[in-house]
């Protein structure tokens, strides 16, 4: 073994000895405060949900509101045990989870794909920005009993989705491919790079906080979608669930179908956040 070799391995031992660096005292008390402060939104969080759901029993129990309109929350649990015991709370759950992700994956695919055509042809841009603005603005609730005659009782469901999502996404999708440096794509296509390469090189990658964005917002949008056509054409769904409920004045399966549709879009929205944590992670 060499000396430089023996020098750089006792060093690195000597390094290794040695103990870690302390914090300084202001550091030390940013962590703690940080800490606390965390403590403290997490607490006023529950506290805030328990004083909610305290609320809305008392009022309930007491009559000050019709509990035949608002049910309360110790009536909800053992409806959703009934309905999971029945098998009905599991079923029209995976089919309003189901049709969420195709309707989400289907307004993504061709969200991101016309956005990159507008990108690609300003022609193209000019001529369909105008339509797809009132198209944006339209109320959405109109075409559900246009896609029922069109697509039928199942896909008009996923016609829904995609219709209330995907122009949300191509407008956020092409700003964000318009907000690409300028200078980036001269030198990509300086270098000899075709516009294709330029787009998947250059444009995609940089655009992955705005993909991101707009995949946190389809996932809800979708939701929605469904949702609003399961009110209209479904045999199965938390949408039809709800409505089902309705009709017959059973608001415990109303209130019931509305938790599980909160704890799914909460679940499925720290899905994507944990997504764009790794993402971010990555290209960070």
């Amino acid at each position: 073994m060499s000396a430089n070799t023996t020098a750089t391995t006792m060093n690195s031992t000597e390094r290794q000895a040695q103990p870690a660096q302390t914090q300084s005292p202001e550091y030390a008390a940013y962590l703690r405060r940080e800490s606390r402060r965390q403590t403290s939104i997490q607490a006023s969080r529950i506290l805030l949900l328990v004083v909610f759901l305290v609320l809305w029993e008392v009022l309930a129990r007491t009559h000050i509101v019709n509990p035949m309109l608002t049910s309360y929350p110790s009536a909800v649990w053992p409806t959703l045990i009934d309905l999971f015991n029945n098998g009905q709370l599991m079923g029209h759950t995976w089919a309003t989870f189901r049709a969420t992700l195709i309707g989400f994956a289907l307004s993504m695919a061709g969200g991101v794909a016309i956005a990159a055509m507008l990108w690609w042809s300003d022609f193209i841009h000019k001529v369909l920005d105008p339509f797809m603005v009132i198209a944006n603005a339209m109320p959405k609730i109109a075409f559900v009993p246009i896609f029922y005659i069109w697509l039928g009782s199942e896909y008009s469901i996923y016609g829904m989705a995609v219709a209330i999502s995907i122009f949300i996404t191509i407008m956020v999708v092409y700003e964000g491919f318009r907000g690409i440096d300028p200078n980036k794509i001269k030198l990509a296509l300086t270098l000899g790079a075709t516009r294709g390469q330029v787009l998947s090189m250059v444009v995609l990658p940089g655009s992955v906080p705005t993909l991101l964005a707009a995949l946190k917002m389809n996932i809800g949008l979708a939701l929605v979608g469904v949702i609003v056509g399961e009110f209209q054409s479904s045999s199965e769904g938390l949408g039809f669930l709800i409505i089902n409920g309705s009709q017959i004045f059973k608001l415990n399966i109303v209130m019931a179908s509305i938790v599980v549709l909160a704890l799914l879009s909460g679940l499925m929205y720290l899905v994507i956040a944990h997504i764009e944590k790794a993402t971010v992670r990555r290209y960070s």
